[in-house]
This record gives C-alpha cells, structure tokens and sequence, in this order.
C-alpha cells in the first residue's frame, strides 16, 4: 500500500500577512523571487517562465496540487510556498526501498525532505507520495487530485518503456474535469520518440498521444516556455545547454571552457512544449 508522509508544521506566516488577499499570479511572482530561493535558481526564472506557467496551466487557490519527480525542488520551491494556506501541495517523489535506483536519488530527495522539516514556516503541511514505477505505481487515490504538473520528465519515462502507463495513473489520480499540465523539451513532430529521448526531447504529437491513449484530451497549448535559438542538435543532447553544461564540463584548459559555456548559455535553456490536458468530467 502506498505510503504517504505528511510533514505536519506550524502555520508561521513567511509571506505577508496580506499574501491570503493576493491573486495566485502575485503569490508565485512574490514567490519565485523569494529570499528562500538561491541566485541560480531565480536566474531561471527568465528561461522557465513560472507565473506564465502555471497560470496558463490553471493553478487556483484551493486546489490540491501534485507534482510529479520534484528532483532539486526548483518548481517546488515556488509551489509549496504559494500553496500553503491556499490549498495543498504534494510532491511525488520516487521510492527509495525500490532496489537498483541511480544513486542521485537518495541525495536529491533526502535533502528535499531535509528542506520541508527545516522551514515548516515557509513549505506548510507538505504531502509526499513515493511513486517508482513500476514497482512502486500509486499516485494515491482515484479522483482525489485538481491539477497533476510533470516539468521535464516525459523523456525519462520514455527511455524506461513505462510512458504510457505513468500517463495512465495521472489520469486515474486526478479528479473528473482535473488538469494535466506537461512542460517537456520538445522535439519536432514526425520525430520518433524512442530515438529523440536519448537527447532528451519528445516531440507534442508524441506526448498527446501519450494523454489521449489514457483518457485525457488537450485542452490548450502554449508557446510561453518555447525558445526558438534551441537547434535539438547538442553533442550531449538536452544537457548542453543551461543549466547542465554538460558538453564542457570536461574542458580542462580554461579559455575553451569558458568559450563552451558561454556559447551555450546565448542558446539558454531547451525549447519546450507547454500543454494543458483535462480530464473529462464524466
């Protein structure tokens, strides 16, 4: 049975007394800038693109959120935070008594989880589910969740053959006339996704198929996170480019380094799809 660890704290207000009477919009842009937030990560901002985002992917007051392979946190450290007081967040993390998970995963959820204990002022009462699929498959219950978010994962899933299966279970989890929100580096259309993955890109056509084959229909598109100087064709794929940097990791005489990196961080963060699924109400 899957387990699900709720992180009980005290509600200390770390926004303004008046942040309960502020759009959703002015929360995550108070939020997105907060003082919480390291300098790399709201340099971001400006490639990710979080109030147009989320709003465009209907985040409201009053909604029970779940985003799905938080990783380091970077949406979460904006959704918590707008979220407590205003609905519930939970954060769908993987299964760590799952065996042979890449080694990266303990660290980034321990210290994920470290952060919830560390400022229950500033995160709320936090949900978590751990979901590794597919061994470890639950989201939690069936149309228990308003708005499920994947950021960057689609490619993953892909690679592991458990895509269609994931989509599946966000479908089951989410309330009749809930929202799936997808933002995924985006390979062209006609692509084949078996092969663009390795690059880390899906192409749209790819992932609607993925949501429609589970039973959810496309309700909208958006170009906010889109970013036309991005070619898909990086000698390490996705991961060239910000805030990866991959292809010059490596570089070890310090002029080509830095000429590396700076070539890539003109490109700036991946092209990416933004789409809007809902679940039918009946």
């Amino acid at each position: 049975m899957k387990k699900i660890l709720i992180f009980l704290v005290c509600l200390a207000a770390s926004l303004p007394a008046a942040a309960s009477d502020l759009s959703m919009e002015a929360l995550v842009e108070a939020t997105m800038n907060g003082g919480h937030r390291s300098e790399e990560n709201i340099a971001r901002n400006r490639y990710r693109h979080p109030v147009g985002t989320l709003q465009f992917l209907g985040l409201e007051k009053g909604m029970t959120v779940m985003e799905i392979s938080p990783g380091s946190g970077w949406y979460t450290e904006i959704l918590a935070p707008v979220m407590r007081g205003h609905g519930k967040y939970i954060a769908a993390g993987w299964d760590l008594a799952v065996p042979d998970q890449p080694g990266y995963r303990a660290r980034l959820q321990n210290a994920l989880l470290q952060t919830f204990a560390e400022n229950p002022g500033l995160y709320g009462e936090v949900g978590f589910v751990e979901y590794s699929p597919p061994q470890s498959a639950s989201l939690g219950n069936p149309n228990s969740i308003d708005l499920v978010l994947t950021f960057r994962n689609t490619h993953g899933w892909i690679g592991e053959g458990i895509a269609g299966d994931v989509y599946a279970e966000f479908a089951r989890v989410l309330k009749p006339g809930g929202i799936l929100g997808v933002v995924q580096h985006r390979a062209a259309d006609g692509t084949d996704p078996a092969e663009t993955r390795k690059q880390g890109y899906v192409s749209e056509e790819a992932v609607i198929a993925m949501a429609e084959a589970a039973g959810l229909m496309l309700e909208a598109r958006s170009e906010v996170n889109a970013n036309p100087a991005d070619s898909r064709d990086h000698e390490n794929g996705v991961w060239s480019l910000p805030p990866g940097l991959a292809v010059c990791r490596d570089l070890e005489e310090a002029d080509e380094k830095a000429a590396c990196e700076a070539k890539y961080r003109a490109i700036g963060e991946s092209d990416r799809m933004t789409l809007r699924f809902r679940k039918p109400e009946a």
